[in-house]
């Protein structure tokens, strides 16, 4: 495409490319643009006049800035971080026990007053909510003790090449195309016909190669199986490394087990709840199981499948099951695995209203030993429900009656207390009504597969 201009008083047309104009429009950032991105935030500049400058979009810039910013609990010179709505006026001492102290808890540099004081309560900056959603050009952010949010060029580059970098590894589909496929393919499949017969004739529906979606079947991610395909299974299967099926790849940024262990390090005494799935026949129901790590209790919620989506609508239940106060109190950092049902952190962080009601972190690929007794209580769940079984034919009254008995289980190292005990001490039995749990007589706790047997 030409764009044509005529200038009076001279017999010349001028020619000018279209595509020179917006020459950059498709290009990635550049660590060069990051630079400046870093450096107009700090001018102050807009979205829009940064955008101008670097021939770009305006959301191109805002997303580049949302997606990359770095949480940072620095304080300021001579004092603490603390992010404390009362932290002001607040006169409080030896939250500790240390009588030896004559400052107030709020400027101590030894304790965090935030995980000892009853009377806590997060603040957020409220600029932050709005563009340009960083601190980069606050004028106080030098005298400013609540988180910071900063872009920095350096490290935006670093996370992008790293994401850019696994981006070219494994398969990337998103959950609502892998289902829409699957409605297409599975049923074709499991009448007799080949993958070439459907792609031909659901061309235009499907726009996948076919090579692709025999990789999708071997892997598992459609509901019809390599045994539904006579040649296939008769040709036998080449060996191949499995690739890791991910939903988004930018979730662990940030949030990997080293990130939780500094965490920890910095917040020491709260509460970890490990969080995994229990599966029963492939491609059925599973459960969502939920460890309190200390006192060794344990949730259980069934799912129709193993989807980010359900992870999510379980969490968002609990939090109006729960309340704000009991959610955020009981669960303060959640550990997961590497699992794509727990690849949307963010959705599972936020409550409603866009604001932080827990924070999650991974464990590292191939590490069960970090979620050990998360492990070591489901294999009490499979002395019920033994491996191969089908969980479709369990309601959530079955296994909330299950996870009754396994918390009414008397442990050693409770000093032979039940969970339930040990966690009814800690948070009192009104957060266990909410949850459903009970206690189980110690006579009558049944771990056999007889205690959900169908009549």
């Amino acid at each position: 495409m030409l764009e044509f201009s005529y200038s009076k008083g001279y017999d010349v047309i001028k020619v000018v490319p279209l595509l020179e104009v917006h020459m950059n429009k498709n290009k990635h950032l550049t660590l060069e643009d990051r630079i400046i991105i870093e450096q107009k935030l700090k001018e102050r500049e807009t979205f829009k006049g940064i955008a101008r400058e670097l021939g770009k979009d305006p959301t191109t810039i805002a997303k580049e800035v949302k997606n990359h910013i770095q949480f940072r609990k620095t304080g300021c010179y001579g004092k603490t971080f603390n992010d404390c709505l009362f932290r002001k006026n607040c006169t409080l001492r030896h939250l500790c026990g240390s009588r030896r102290c004559r400052r107030n808890c709020s400027f101590c540099k030894t304790h965090s007053c935030s995980t000892l004081c009853s009377h806590y309560q997060r603040e957020v900056c409220q600029t932050l909510s709005k563009p340009p959603y960083v601190c980069n050009g606050c004028p106080a952010k030098n005298s400013c003790t609540l988180e910071k949010r900063i872009y920095s060029a350096a490290l935006a580059q670093e996370e992008y090449e790293k994401v850019r970098s696994e981006s070219r590894q494994g398969i990337q589909i998103t959950e609502e195309e892998a289902l829409r496929l699957d409605t297409i393919i599975s049923p074709l499949i499991k009448k007799g016909q080949s993958l070439h017969h459907i792609c031909v004739t659901h061309a235009d529906e499907i726009m996948i190669n076919e090579r692709t979606l025999y990789n999708y079947v071997d892997m598992g991610i459609f509901s019809a199986r390599n045994i539904d395909m006579p040649r296939v299974v008769r040709m036998g299967k080449r060996k191949k490394k499995k690739e890791q099926f991910k939903v988004d790849k930018k979730c662990r940024i940030g949030r990997t087990y080293q990130n939780f262990l500094k965490f920890m390090e910095e917040h020491p005494g709260l509460l970890v709840v490990e969080i995994d799935s229990f599966e029963g026949k492939r491609g059925g129901k599973v459960l969502l199981t939920l460890h309190f790590t200390a006192p060794q209790f344990m949730l259980a919620f069934i799912r129709d499948a193993n989807t980010s989506q359900s992870v999510i609508d379980k969490f968002n239940g609990l939090y109006s099951v729960l309340g704000p106060d009991d959610f955020c109190k009981l669960f303060q950092v959640l550990l997961a695995d590497n699992g794509s049902e727990f690849s949307n952190p963010s959705a599972i962080e936020l409550n409603p209203q866009g604001d932080l009601k827990t924070r999650v972190f991974y464990c590292d690929p191939q590490a069960p030993y970090q979620r050990a007794a998360a492990e070591n209580n489901h294999s009490l769940i499979r002395r019920i429900i033994p491996k191969g079984t089908s969980l479709d034919y369990f309601t959530q009254e079955d296994i909330t009656l299950m996870m009754n008995h396994i918390n009414s289980y008397r442990r050693p190292n409770l000093g032979d207390k039940t969970p339930y005990e040990v966690f009814a001490s800690l948070y009192g039995e009104d957060v266990l009504k909410k949850m459903g749990a009970e206690l189980i007589p110690p006579d009558k706790v049944t771990l056999r597969p007889s205690l959900l047997k169908k009549n």
